[in-house]
């Protein structure tokens, strides 16, 4: 049987009395992958224990101060996601750290199990690696803050992408659920956030995982704002965002290999689409404030 439940976290339904959203590995019944979003009130602020879990601190909307020990950084954060790329904090396991927002706002932490111990360190927004993947309906952002090349971690692997509406994004469809020479093996989440549309209209878009050689899973679902999928194996993509409403997601990856790496395969029946992409321009939606030249990873 095709596994789908538990794997698609309406708004609110994995919600604590502390935070808005808590993916653990124990309540995703994996070994590594974690995220939890919490909203503060003007002023307000909250400790975090990070346990065995190193974590990004990520504003979504507003600024935060982060605490730990004697040293703090000022995340300046962003009025909302589509905004641009955010300046980001790391947090190290085992560390108790605080959260202070004069201004309020919302705040993910992005996060993975490990046993290594790291620095507390600040990630600055004019430091967060931006780039521009496909071409065409298959044009979108990617803001790089927490991948293997841009930022120095034990396990976790993170990232935001922008979907204009109309466009698909994780696609071709791709995965990473066995080691090899070739392909990682990494859980992974995606963390929805939908545009609304001119008249304050609530945006939706969709998400898709079909069954790899790990194992059978069977999800087209249709997600919302602030929604959550989570992608234990398999065959990944699109994310497709519905015309009039651009998408946003954070994915936090991270899996058992001692290596951090991210290698991917590309679905056997997808895999053409790339090369279709050399003679598309980029959406232009993205030019504004991303770099020109195109990137087809």
């Amino acid at each position: 049987m095709s596994r789908a439940d538990g794997l698609v976290l309406a708004a609110g339904s994995a919600a604590s009395a502390d935070f808005d959203l808590v993916v653990t590995p124990e309540s995703a019944g994996w070994g590594y992958s974690s995220l939890r979003v919490l909203t503060l009130a003007v002023g307000g602020g909250r400790e975090i224990e990070t346990d065995r879990d190193e974590m990004f601190v990520v504003p979504l909307q507003g600024s935060v101060e982060v605490t730990l020990g004697a040293e703090t950084f000022l995340l300046a954060g962003r009025p909302n996601v589509f905004a641009g790329p955010t300046d980001v904090a790391y947090l190290p396991i085992d560390s108790t750290v605080r959260l202070q927002s004069a201004e309020g706002g919302r705040f993910a932490l992005a996060g993975a199990r490990t046993s290594s111990r790291l620095p507390f360190r600040y990630g600055p927004r004019a430091e967060v690696p931006v780039e521009l993947r496909g071409a065409g309906r298959c044009s979108r952002q990617v803001r790089n803050f927490g991948t293997v090349e841009a930022f120095d971690t034990g396990a976790v692997i993170a990232c935001e992408v922008i979907t204009p509406g109309g466009n698909w994004s994780s696609y071709p469809a791709h995965k990473h659920d066995q080691a090899s020479a070739t392909e990682s093996e990494l859980e992974e989440i995606y963390y929805f956030e939908i545009a609304d549309g001119p008249n304050a209209e609530p945006g939706f878009g969709y998400h898709r995982t079909s069954s790899s050689p790990a194992g059978e899973i069977d999800i087209l679902a249709e997600v919302h704002d602030r929604d959550t999928v989570l992608v234990p194996y398999g065959w990944h993509g699109p994310c497709m965002a519905a015309p009039g409403f651009d998408m946003y997601y954070l994915n936090v990856m991270a899996g058992p290999a001692e290596q951090r790496a991210w290698l991917i395969s590309d679905h056997p029946d997808h895999a053409w689409v790339r090369a279709s992409w050399a003679d598309q321009p980029v959406d232009p939606r993205l030019l504004a404030d991303t770099p020109a030249e195109k990137e087809n990873d």
